[in-house]
């Protein structure tokens, strides 16, 4: 497996998991940045969001 295939697979496998991610070289990757602030506001969300069942 290419290098570059390999850090890509373990950074997108990381995010998955919602581990913090040493980028390294890749900081200023503006898509992986976009891919951990969507994945934050998500989990906010996630977390005050109130569900509703409707009655039957």
């Amino acid at each position: 497996m290419d290098a570059d295939v390999a850090r890509t697979d373990a950074l997108l496998d990381a995010l998955a998991r919602r581990e913090a991610i040493a980028l390294g070289q890749g900081a200023g990757d503006v898509a992986v940045r976009l891919l951990g602030a969507l994945i934050a506001d998500v989990d906010g969300q996630r977390l005050s969001s109130v569900s509703i069942t409707p009655s039957t």
